[in-house]
């Protein structure tokens, strides 16, 4: 049987004359910052004090010896970042110039010094941009030229700190006569039966060579054996009645053990390999109709309005992240009603672990061949490494039945027709042949259970723009850029696959971040975690269409930025939505950090909620109420994404700002299954489109929620969902003198749990508490509320120590008047 040492121990860090201790997996930052070399990079504008350790030659070093009865020793790296040269007792290994394969180099026999030589990503880059030539690129960094993580070198919600290191697990393997070298099992579903073909590559010792060997698959109570004179098996299983794995909130996410043992003619084992699958079917309906081109996702025979979000790399240095964050990251996903996730292909392949956490949680995956915003040269020495690399994760990740979708690139097509790339190129290659032919054979090939999209966005042909928002997927950046977030109801997408605004971290993570410094939104520490173009001035922009901009009021402008960053997701998303089936999904942007920064993220670089993660819970829960302005009117849309039918009788009232009623009606609604119902607004009940003083509320009410759940649409007292429609912006509302009353009621039961029990005596739009003012650890359970006078609403928040009613007050903010 193979035996596995795992090189966790005894490694160092080498530059010149210098060693430290060095931590595997791991980077040299990270043993920098442990030896106390250099200063946290993200604190203050430290990022730039290291920004030398990029560009240096690093050499990790440790003895390598073992003993071993067996026939081949293998050194194995599951990762190394990036470019490396490899030694042992001196004697050539072997070299690298890839982040994102593995490696697997035969040592038998062989001990002595191991020294891993890598080079700066920096040198690496010049060296094959003077053998391809260059190519254009939206930043001033040489990403393209190196087969690395792109958003190491900075992006406009990152740092540029470029790692080096082992960053991903190293081993030694013992083995004889054979090895498994892959499997891919090919799963699906047919008539209530799975199906799983597993097709096995072999790799044997020299006297293994001519042995006949037996390999056999189990799942689920399903056996199948074959004989292996070659390299290669089939071995084929069904599953009868096969419970389906579903994306959440459509069933539940059964995984099936697959088992595969590989053993000589006696039966004795020689190798294993273990993964959970799960059966079920996805395609892509991209078909053409009335509207233009699809872009749907289809589960097990069910159309879906996919509620996605973009996934960055959760650390600038990936080694940090652990299972465990992983789990919580995605847990929150999953919290927020997101049912997909798509890794963003500026980054990296993720670790096996978050896709296990996916499959668990029913989150889906759209996954990037990792490729972003840059002209890529399709010349040696890249392409045999694109191709290496594609064709190694593809195996490694399809056995994840949360895996529904391969995407050739971010923005890449879109880039070469708008972004003035065709006249530098001058015919030079740029990827194309990556994204329209490499990659789709490849997937077709090796996983043709999984549909495959040339990029995002894509319109499916050159026949039409590339980001048409009538032909498959759309990103929607002149909004934020250059618009108001109203904007977002011009069009109807096909499949929204980017599109956000900006806001700042917490206090509590941005006073962690820039110790001492007072803050302010152009304050110098701001400044250096905004890295956007023009970011606070399009923040400022954002703020002043709706709302007076504060002058010298941090606080101020901290809550108004947060606030317009969930409007305006909450905006598009209820507008998207409200448009199912010719909007087929929307995918925000962003929903996690890599360090603490101003940034897109509905979740900070420390791991705090933002007001935008909140809406995401309440805009993209099953049942949504939402007013939709349009040029044929008011409409009020009940989106219904459940598997029942939705009746329920909505309250619609015509109420002036002290409150008033003005007009009321009650209209019975019924959303069918999976789908939206719009109904237009009785004319009476409509304010006029310039009015001051009046607005709309409609309130659906539902079974009460218990105490603490948080009220979402901020339907006060009672349980239920409310929308609301103001015809003019807030800064042009007569808006009252905010009054509310604050008490606190302990939660019993663990922990300390208080509800903060905040009743209004005259209309409070859009109040929010900012839980960290309370304490750093402290977390609450809603965002944005609007109560009408009369209302309450209960917050409930834990974390925070000894709580007094004053201090809650103090972390609680709302729309004042003009």
């Amino acid at each position: 049987m193979k035996d596995v040492t795992q090189l966790t121990e005894g490694w160092s860090l080498r530059h010149g004359e210098e060693s430290l201790e060095a931590t595997v997996p791991g980077c040299v930052h990270t043993d920098l910052l442990t030896a106390g070399v250099i200063p946290d990079p993200f604190l203050g504008r430290n990022e730039t004090d290291v920004a030398w350790v990029g560009r240096r030659a690093w050499t990790y070093v440790r003895d390598l010896g073992h003993d071993s009865a067996h026939e081949r020793t293998d050194l194995v790296f599951d990762g190394l970042d990036t470019a490396a040269y490899i030694t042992l007792g001196g004697r050539p290994v072997g070299r690298t110039r890839n982040m994102h394969r593995r490696y697997r180099f035969d040592v038998t026999g062989r001990t002595g010094r191991l020294e891993i030589r890598f080079a700066s990503a920096y040198d690496e880059a010049a060296a094959v941009r003077a053998v391809t030539g260059e190519r254009p690129n939206v930043y001033p960094e040489p990403s393209q030229y190196i087969r690395k993580m792109a958003c190491n070198f900075g992006w406009d919600w990152g740092p540029t700190l470029v790692t080096a290191g082992i960053w991903r697990p190293v081993r030694l393997e013992h083995w004889s006569t054979a090895r498994i070298a892959h499997v891919r099992p090919l799963v699906t579903v047919a008539e209530g039966t799975g199906r799983v073909e597993v097709r096995l590559a072999i790799e044997r010792t020299a006297q293994g060579r001519g042995r006949t060997l037996r390999a056999e698959a189990r799942v689920a109570g399903a056996r199948a054996e074959a004989e292996l004179d070659g390299d290669e098996a089939v071995l084929r299983l069904e599953v009868p009645d096969a419970r389906l794995w579903w994306p959440r909130g459509y069933g539940e996410q059964p995984l099936y053990d697959l088992r595969l043992t590989l053993s000589d003619e006696e039966g004795g084992p020689l190798d294993t390999w273990h993964r959970r699958i799960g059966f079920r079917t996805v395609e892509l309906d991209r078909s053409a109709d009335e509207h233009g081109t699809g872009f749907t996702l289809v589960v097990n025979g069910v159309r879906i309005f996919a509620r996605g979000v973009n996934w960055i790399p959760d650390d600038a240095f990936p080694s940090r992240v652990t299972p465990e964050r992983y789990r919580t990251r995605l847990t929150r996903a999953a919290e927020a009603n997101v049912d997909l996730v798509r890794v963003w292909g500026g980054g990296i392949y993720e670790d096996d672990a978050f896709y296990d956490a996916c499959d668990e949680l029913g989150l889906m995956v759209w996954q990037d061949f990792l490729f972003a915003c840059a002209a890529y040269p399709e010349e040696q020495p890249l392409r045999g490494e694109i191709e290496a690399e594609a064709r190694d994760n593809v195996v490694r990740l399809m056995p994840h039945p949360s895996l529904v979708l391969w995407n050739g690139n971010n923005e890449n097509l879109w880039g070469f027709r708008d972004w003035e790339w065709e006249a530098p190129l001058a015919g030079d290659s740029w990827g194309e042949g990556y994204y329209l032919g490499l990659l789709p054979r490849i997937v077709a090939e090796l996983d043709p259970t999984r549909p495959y999209t040339a990029g995002s966005p894509w319109s499916g042909s050159w026949d039409h723009h590339p980001n048409d928002p009538a032909h498959g997927t759309h990103h929607s950046w002149e909004v934020w850029n250059r618009q108001d977030y109203a904007e977002y109801r011009a069009s109807v997408p096909r499949f929204v696959a980017e599109f956000g605004w900006q806001a700042p971290p917490a206090l509590a993570t941005l006073r962690r971040a820039l110790p001492g410094e007072r803050l302010a939104p152009d304050s110098p520490g701001m400044l250096h975690h905004q890295k956007a173009e023009d970011g606070n001035g399009k923040l400022d922009r954002g703020v002043a269409r709706h709302f007076p901009l504060p002058e010298d009021d941090f606080d101020r402008w901290h809550y108004l930025t947060q606030l317009v960053q969930a409007r305006a997701v909450a905006a598009g998303i209820e507008h998207w939505r409200s448009h199912w089936p010719v909007c087929a999904g929307t995918v925000v942007w962003q929903l996690n950090d890599c360090w603490p920064v101003t940034s897109w993220a509905a979740i900070d670089g420390d791991g705090r909620l933002k007001p935008l993660y909140h809406e995401l819970r309440r805009v993209y829960a099953d049942r949504l109420l939402t007013l939709q302005p349009g040029a044929g009117g008011l409409v009020l849309a009940a989106v219904n994404q459940s598997a029942e039918p939705w009746r329920t009788t909505v309250t619609l009232r015509r109420t002036g700002a002290d409150g008033t009623t003005v007009g009321e009606a009650a209209l019975d609604v019924t959303a069918d299954p999976r789908a939206v119902a719009r109904i237009a607004v009785p004319e009476g009940l409509v304010p006029d489109e310039r009015s001051a003083k009046e607005f709309l509320v409609a309130d659906a009410w539902e079974p009460a929620r218990p105490a603490g759940a948080g009220s979402g649409g901020g339907a006060g007292s009672g349980g239920g969902l409310r929308a609301l429609h103001f015809p003019v912006p807030d800064k042009d509302f007569a808006y009252p003198c905010p009054r509310f009353d604050v008490t606190l009621e302990p939660v019993p039961g663990p922990g300390d749990r208080v509800d903060i029990v905040v009743s209004a005596r005259t209309l409070v739009r859009d109040l929010l508490l900012q839980p960290d003012r309370l304490g750093p650890a402290a977390a609450c359970d809603s965002g944005p509320q609007t109560l009408l006078p009369g209302e309450r609403t209960r917050i409930r928040v834990h974390g925070c120590g000894t709580l007094t009613a004053d201090a809650a007050r103090a972390a609680l903010f709302c729309v004042e008047p003009a």
